[in-house]
Formats: structure tokens, C-alpha cells, sequence
């Protein structure tokens, strides 16, 4: 309730005191007009007597002692968890009992923070999940940067291992007519590649001794 809706209300009980007391000069009257009980009347008059106006505005009914509160220590734990590491209440309530032998339910924690205004956390510390997380691979220049995951072909000429057979007494993969399998025709161009490169080097390396 705002400043002025507390002055408005207290305004309005001043005038139920003062219709009492300057207009019918009976408190049942103005009471059964009103519609309110003697009993509220003369504890009005009290508080104005008292305070003056303002004893009148509405107070906090908040009562003085909760035995069932939360106490101040665990509430400064609770938020230095979320200001510092952005726990969320289930979390929370979990690292309490697990570390500080404190337990609290998940919604008490969901209250202390809605009443201290934590209950939600920027965007830019908000839990994002898993599949929302990954960035869109791009390269400035198409063929940029290429990756080709094929079998591992021993060089022709080199030993291979032990326990392989040749290449020869290896029985050939079945093919289709007019289609050549990946795993066996991408190992061929590799060790036909990785020769030339043989070759040229050993080329330029004749060339540069002569």
C-alpha cells in the first residue's frame, strides 16, 4: 500500500471521529452508519489521541516473534549463494543439507528469495540448456578449413603391422557395378597422393644436390 492510500484511509477514520463527536454526538449512530464496530471506533480514538493523525494510517501486522522463522544466518547464506554462484532454490536447499547440515524446504528458499526480489536472475546468469549452448561452425571462405575421417592405409612399400595380412591375400570388398565403396577407394587416392609426394620430394632433393 503506497503513501497515499495510507493517508487516504486515515483521513477517512478522522472523519468517523469527527461525525461522531460534531454531527450526532453518539458513537452507536455513526457506527451503525459507517458499518464498523464500537470497538474499532474507540481504538481509533485512542491511537488519534496518542499520536494525532498519524495513529490512524494503517499499521504492519506483522507479528513481533515467529518462532517458525527462518533465522538471519541461514537467510545470509541463502543469498550469498545466489548472488555468487546463481543456485536456484532446489540447489540451494540441497548444498545446505549436504555442507551446513541446514535443512529448508525448496519453496522456503523460492519465498526468501521472492521477498528479497532474487527470485529471478539477469538473462546473462540464467541456466541455458545443453542444446542451446552450441555455436554455428562458419568459416569465412567456403572449403576454409576441411576434415575427412577415412581408414588408416599403411604407404605402399611400407611394413605394416604383424598380425595384417597382405595386400594381396586380402579378400576384396563386394562391390556394386558402377559404384566404388568410400572406406576402400579413399585409401587408394590417399597412398596414390602421399607417393607423388614421395616422388617430388625425392626429385627435388636429387636436383638440389647436383
Amino acid at each position: 500500500m503506497n503513501e497515499r492510500q495510507l493517508d487516504k484511509n486515515a483521513a477517512r477514520r478522522l472523519a468517523i471521529i469527527r461525525h461522531a463527536r460534531e454531527v450526532t454526538g453518539n458513537v452507536a449512530l455513526t457506527c451503525r452508519y459507517y458499518g464498523i464496530s464500537r470497538q474499532v471506533f474507540y481504538v481509533w480514538c485512542r491511537r488519534y489521541e496518542a499520536e494525532g493523525p498519524a495513529g490512524l494510517r494503517d499499521r504492519s501486522t506483522r507479528p513481533a516473534h515467529c518462532p517458525h522463522e527462518t533465522p538471519a544466518e541461514v537467510v545470509e547464506k541463502i543469498i550469498y549463494l545466489r548472488q555468487n554462484y546463481h543456485f536456484g532454490p532446489a540447489k540451494i536447499s540441497m548444498y545446505l543439507k549436504r555442507y551446513h547440515d541446514i535443512e529448508i524446504s525448496n519453496s522456503g528458499v523460492w519465498r526468501i528469495l521472492k521477498r528479497l526480489d532474487l527470485n529471478r536472475l539477469p538473462a546473462s546468469q540464467r541456466y541455458k540448456r545443453h542444446d542451446r549452448k552450441w555455436k554455428r561452425y562458419e568459416k569465412p571462405l567456403p572449403g576454409h578449413a576441411v576434415q575427412v575421417d577415412v581408414k588408416a592405409a599403411p604407404l605402399r612399400g611400407a611394413p605394416g603391422p604383424a598380425s595384417a595380412p597382405p595386400l594381396s591375400l586380402r579378400r576384396p570388398a563386394r562391390r556394386t557395378p558402377g559404384h566404388t565403396r568410400a572406406d576402400t577407394a579413399i585409401p587408394g587416392l590417399i597412398s596414390e597422393s602421399v607417393d607423388a609426394v614421395l616422388r617430388s620430394c625425392r626429385s627435388s632433393d636429387r636436383t638440389a644436390r647436383l
